[in-house]
């Protein structure tokens, strides 16, 4: 059931055995950022898990953190830059967890990288969608000071295709790695969708993960749920995140 085909059952196994070094290593063998997916994944694996037939499954995903935390707490993961580097260098754009572990994979493997994100920081989605209550940016900051001990650099603030060319690019790096995330929302075309106050959850989600890590925000676009009656069209993930920021800035109602 796992969409990255971590080894599930091999890594429980050593970790019931009181192998952690060697659990986390297997763990990472497929997934560059348990700490990421330990916290906001679903899991599906929990749902595919065969003690689930007639008793509660494997906590799984619970594991999946415990793992990825010791490693960091006991110095199990530490920087660990290749040894020596190709000369080809490798352009990615995006900050975000796709464009991380196109990274993350292509320094572990010797190749220099440089990721380019018009956001003030990196992290994409994991730092300007996903809530703090979910996803706190302290997690964030410290994936990335890791690919930075590792040779990753990153250059925030840079518009692809405006601040820098294609062409510059090209002529700098031997490959380019677009990953610039799925920016376009499913609108509904229905009468009174054009009236003020209906706007999309990105927007509202990060406007409060920039207002929370003391970005600067346009005050003439401050979009807040104090006092509000609120109505969230959605009830998936993105839904339930909007929910439980509602709730936290005093919203009066949410439906």
């Amino acid at each position: 059931g796992c969409p990255v085909a971590n080894v599930i059952p091999e890594f429980n196994d050593l970790l019931y055995r009181g192998n952690w070094q060697n659990a986390l290593d297997l763990l990472l063998t497929t997934n560059n950022f348990p700490e990421f997916t330990g916290r906001v994944c679903p899991a599906p694996c929990e749902a595919a898990c065969v003690a689930g037939i007639n008793q509660e499954p494997v906590t799984i995903r619970q594991i999946e953190m415990a793992l990825i935390e010791k490693g960091f707490k006991d110095g199990y993961l530490g920087p660990n830059p290749p040894e020596t580097y190709s000369s080809a260098q490798v352009a990615v754009i995006g900050a975000g967890p796709a464009g991380l572990a196109v990274a993350d994979t292509l320094n572990k493997t010797g190749y220099r990288v440089t990721v380019f994100d018009e956001a003030t920081k990196p992290g994409g989605i994991l730092r300007y969608g996903i809530p703090d209550f979910k996803l706190e940016k302290r997690i964030v900051e410290r994936r990335i000071r890791l690919m930075e001990d590792e040779g990753v650099v990153f250059e925030p603030g840079v518009r692809v295709g405006e601040d820098l060319s294609y062409r510059y690019l090209k002529s700098r790096y031997q490959a380019i790695c677009l990953a610039c995330g799925a920016r376009g929302p499913r609108d509904l075309p229905i009468p009174g969708r054009d009236y003020s106050g209906i706007i999309f959850a990105m927007d509202y989600l990060t406007q409060q993960n920039k207002r929370l890590s003391g970005e600067t925000l346009d005050p003439y676009m401050e979009i807040k749920a104090t006092d509000k009656n609120v109505v969230i069209i959605g009830g998936g993930d993105t839904g339930s995140d909007c929910l439980g920021t509602a709730l936290r800035q005093g919203a009066r109602q949410v439906t």
